[in-house]
């Protein structure tokens, strides 16, 4: 699990977190280095004037507000950045498949934000809006530190839908287009509703023990029961109930009889008493060429 802590810049830190609150507890904010040579209160007094400057500034400026912002943030963060309560240093653990600069760009936490200003409630909801991230936790370290922590969703397989196929979570929950190839190994599941039924289907493929590995996808047929589709194109139509029950008895099937070599195209397992076969049209052929062929007549006897 990766973690850590970062600038603004993605860049980590391996240093331990002690030695960074001691380099911060020997410096000082401006305004305190200026508090050595100012009379007693003369700082409160410095820090409400800055303030007044600032929304002066800001009214003087008119039209050339956004450039303001644009390059010193919103007037209240730029001035409690100046005073020494930016944000430095952010310290993120939890992270596994996502990037630091990917939950930063989500916190929407940039290097002209401060930590003064800083609506950790606000950057939490932001967070947790994020497909990929199930929990968020934000607090502040001050003077210029933030920790974040998130507990991401676990990709658990691939869902097809309108020609699209997606990442989704355990429980249903879209992560993500599927653009990245490190998540082809997972399950592959089809069908209006098949993302939320997608724990059923992984219970199915553990059923299927040694014939896991030849299922390409599960296919859910109106919302109700599931189609199990083999790498040799066999479907295998599984009841609506009980169908981890059905995969098991395949696999029995599948020892004696070796079904899964025969020419077939579907086995319905929905009858729980009865199992039907359809042949595919090479099988079929077959079948019809060999009851052309006349039985051989016994030698007659002496």
């Amino acid at each position: 699990m990766a973690g850590g802590q970062y600038n603004l810049r993605g860049m980590k830190d391996g240093g331990p977190r002690n030695a960074t609150n001691d380099r911060r507890s020997q410096r000082q904010t401006p305004f305190e280095r200026l508090g050595r040579y100012l009379p007693q209160g003369a700082g409160v007094g410095l820090i409400v004037a800055f303030f007044t400057t600032v929304g002066a500034y800001g009214v003087m400026l008119g039209g050339h507000m956004d450039t303001f912002r644009a390059i010193h943030g919103e007037p209240l963060d730029a001035t409690a950045r100046f005073l020494g309560f930016g944000i430095d240093e952010v310290q993120i653990t939890g992270m596994v498949e996502l990037r630091e600069s990917e939950v930063l760009a989500a916190a929407g936490v940039t290097p002209l934000r401060s930590l003064a200003f800083l609506d950790v409630s606000e950057v939490r909801q932001r967070l947790e809006s994020v497909p990929m991230i199930r929990q968020a936790s934000v607090s502040k370290l001050y003077p210029d530190g933030l920790s974040i922590g998130i507990v991401e969703r676990e990709p658990q397989a691939l869902w097809q839908l309108n020609g699209e196929v997606f990442v989704i979570a355990a429980d249903g929950t879209v992560i993500d287009l599927m653009t990245d190839a490190r998540f082809a190994r997972l399950p592959f599941v089809a069908g209006d509703g098949a993302n939320t039924r997608s724990k059923e289907y992984i219970e199915v493929l553990q059923a299927a023990g040694p014939l896991a590995s030849r299922i390409r996808a599960g296919i859910l047929v109106s919302g109700r029961r599931w189609d199990i589709k083999f790498d040799n194109d066999l479907i295998v139509r599984l009841p609506e109930l009980a169908p981890v029950e059905a995969m098991t008895r395949l696999v029995d099937l599948e020892k004696r009889e070796r079904v899964l070599e025969k020419d077939l195209i579907a086995i319905d397992m929905r009858q729980s008493d009865r199992i039907a076969m359809r042949l595919s049209e090479e099988g079929v052929a077959a079948m019809t060429e060999a009851n052309k062929k006349p039985a051989k007549r016994k030698a007659p006897e002496t």
